[in-house]
């Protein structure tokens, strides 16, 4: 949710949610999953070393960190609908043009850069499509279509580590890595392309909010309040600091794990292709996380969060152990490491669940709920990108065994920290 609370409005045009929702949801997903997974491994068969594939990876993730800052500012849009196509028709020709930048000799610089427009347009377009999405159904329409906002969100990991994936592995081996890269970025374009084209009629046109008294003083004031109230709330360091550690394992496991796994076993790795890590995470990985997230979330309904937290963060960290276990064994059997890969990704998306409820029950209570959900979810995503950036330096000082072991024991803190956290809303003192 972000910072773009929608008063009700009325309907302009009326689009049955299923021509629309869907489709939105996927192209939300498509770039986020091209910039923070696909394009580390296009680096890594680049050949580029795993300090600066965790390094540049993760600073790309900052823009949906901060999205909440200017998330007011785009009340300002005179149209969500063609704010939201822009979105997808600027990420979708930057995608495409790192296909290109592959064919020239500073391909790296140029990749980085065109992926940092990516993320910018990407983290955007949550804010406005999020605004659309709320604008457009009523509670009950919010509540009913909430699924496929989930399930298309996460089709999108589907078609980039499952799909593309295994179509970059294949093509690798016949055309070589720079066609097969070229060919990857190229169809990712295409579909935000085409997704951009469909939505300028597809999706519903709702007005601008607020009218004329939405001046741009006036957001920033509501802005400068947003932030001051929520820094005001009782225990709020505490609060951000359990939030930024709660991720930390999981955002150096998400960011080495599958480089790891792509390494030769001679130094440390487990060798498999590009397609054998695309059939592990693409297929088994996200149904496993799916199933876990979903378990999660009635789990700490039938034991309530406060019971619950120390569960979920265990549940989040302990599974990595998959991955210290196959540093030290090395086994050559497929199944073994899908399946074990599957615990991992089952246990992180079960505990991933305690880290949003948190910043939605306890830490986004009160006034500007959905401004300050924004501003939690930020820290999250800070977090996440912090551990991530320094991720690759620490594994190539400690080696893959080592630093498996090192990513359980940074769990540690965040377990301690939760005996301490309140679970009642941190309300802000008017």
């Amino acid at each position: 949710m972000t910072a773009m609370n929608d008063a009700p409005v009325a309907k302009i045009e009326r689009r049955h949610p299923l021509s629309w929702v869907p489709t939105l949801y996927l192209a939300q997903g498509l770039p986020f999953y091209a910039v923070a997974l696909v394009a580390g491994q296009m680096l890594k068969s680049m050949g580029v070393p795993n300090d600066q594939i965790a390094r540049w990876t993760g600073l790309l993730g900052l823009a949906w960190a901060f999205k909440a800052l200017w998330s007011p500012f785009m009340e300002l849009a005179p149209s969500r609908r063609l704010a939201v196509v822009a979105c997808q028709l600027i990420g979708g020709a930057c995608l495409a043009l790192v296909a290109l930048a592959l064919q020239l000799p500073m391909w790296f610089a140029l990749c980085i850069a065109l992926l940092a427009i990516v993320s910018l347009a990407s983290s955007t377009h949550d804010i406005v499509a999020d605004g659309i999405y709320i604008a457009s159904l009523d509670a009950r329409e919010q509540a009913a279509y909430a699924g496929w906002q989930g399930a298309f969100f996460n089709a999108a990991k589907f078609i980039s580590l499952g799909g593309l994936l295994i179509l970059a592995g294949a093509l690798e081996q016949r055309f070589g890595i720079e066609a097969a890269w070229t060919t990857v970025f190229l169809l990712l374009g295409g579909l935000m392309a085409l997704l951009g084209l469909y939505h300028i009629r597809a999706l519903p046109a709702t007005p601008k909010i607020g009218g004329a008294a939405r001046s741009l003083g006036a957001i920033g004031h509501t802005l400068v309040d947003v932030i001051k109230t929520f820094f005001a709330k009782p225990g709020i360091w505490m609060a951000i600091l359990f939030i930024i550690l709660f991720r930390a394992g999981e955002g150096q496991i998400q960011s080495i794990g599958p480089l790891f796994l792509r390494d030769a076993r001679e130094v440390g790795g487990l060798g498999l292709t590009t397609a054998e890590v695309g059939w592990a995470y693409g297929t088994v990985g996200t149904a496993a996380f799916l199933v876990g997230s979903i378990a999660g979330g009635y789990f700490t309904a039938w034991l309530s969060l406060k019971r619950a937290l120390p569960i979920l963060i265990l549940a989040m960290n302990l599974p990595n152990a998959a991955f210290w276990y196959l540093s030290h064994a090395q086994p050559e059997s497929m199944p073994l490491i899908v399946g074990l890969l599957g615990i991992e990704m089952f246990g992180y998306g079960f505990g991933f669940v305690g880290v949003i409820l948190f910043i939605m029950q306890v830490v986004a209570s009160g006034h500007y709920q959905a401004a300050h959900y924004a501003l939690g979810t930020g820290f999250m995503q800070l977090g996440f990108v912090l551990f991530r950036t320094i991720s690759g330096d620490i594994q190539q000082a400690l080696g893959y065994r080592d630093f498996f072991l090192w990513v359980l024991l940074a769990s540690v803190p965040v377990l301690v920290l939760s005996r301490f956290m309140r679970m009642a809303p941190a309300r802000t003192e008017k």
